[in-house]
């Protein structure tokens, strides 16, 4: 297990709302941990202040909820380590619901979910199928479905594995690498959509499969608080009814990001 550097972010965010059902019962307050270095799913400004889609989402949550809400950011490599230890209450960034990490931790109801994708230079010869993916170097970000995807399927294949995907994506852009695996929802708002990002390009299938993607992005919990997880899903399916979450997620993306029903 990677060492944990648990960290909290410059400015805690806090919500404050009156009691319902909900927070008889919720921590006070329920402190959430996201990675604060995925934009644009949640990220740290220069000022300190942690944002991104998820973070709105977890807030409107939060409102539904009634709950006093305090946001903390936590290194991706100790983020699962983290809530184990009891360091916050649940996880909310990006930690897709896999039959693997259920075995150690519970979840929510999905919230998201979005195909994973390779983006490469436009001009270059890259093919993304078995024998390609054998020729090529990729990056993508540790300790991710991304990650445990190519050691599965391609255990040959050159994979060099980055703490945050930023860093992949540089080493993409200097050469260093002839690929990124990542989410296309990432991969748009991170490289195709910024001022350099008009050499690049998403090549190959969309990749979903819940062997290693699971069922979508979800709340994480303590095995032993599954009641905060269920109060999660609540307020999910809340905020999808009440078109809360169409908002939110128009705002961040222009189109719905949950996925399948």
């Amino acid at each position: 297990m990677m060492k944990n550097k648990f960290k909290y972010s410059v400015a805690i965010l806090a919500i404050g709302f009156s009691a319902n059902s909900y927070s008889q019962d919720l921590p006070d307050p329920l402190v959430i941990a996201t990675e604060g270095a995925y934009p644009p799913f949640n990220y740290v400004d220069a000022s300190g202040n942690v944002l991104g889609f998820e973070v709105d989402l977890a807030r409107a949550m939060c409102e539904e909820l009634k709950a006093n809400c305090q946001f903390v950011t936590q290194d991706w490599d100790g983020i699962i380590p983290g809530l184990l230890a009891r360091h916050y209450d649940a996880v909310v960034g990006s930690l897709y619901i896999t039959d693997e990490r259920k075995e150690r931790i519970a979840f929510s109801e999905k919230y998201y979910q979005t195909p994973t994708r390779f983006v490469v230079m436009s001009d270059s010869d890259v093919e993304i199928s078995d024998e390609g993916i054998s020729r090529i170097t990729i990056g993508t970000q540790r300790g991710t479905s991304f990650e445990r995807m190519m050691r599965d399927e391609h255990p040959d294949a050159d994979l060099r594995v980055y703490g945050s995907i930023d860093e992949a994506y540089q080493d993409l852009q200097s050469g260093r690498v002839d690929a990124v695996i990542d989410d296309v929802v990432s991969i748009n708002e991170n490289l195709l959509s910024q001022e350099h990002g008009g050499g690049y390009e998403m090549r190959g299938p969309e990749f979903s499969d819940p062997e290693w993607f699971g069922y979508g992005a979800g709340v994480g919990v303590h095995k032993d608080d599954k009641y905060i997880a269920d109060a999660f899903s609540e307020a999910i399916r809340t905020i999808r009814e009440n078109g809360t979450y169409e908002r939110i997620s128009n705002e961040w993306f222009g189109f719905d990001v949950y996925g399948e029903q």
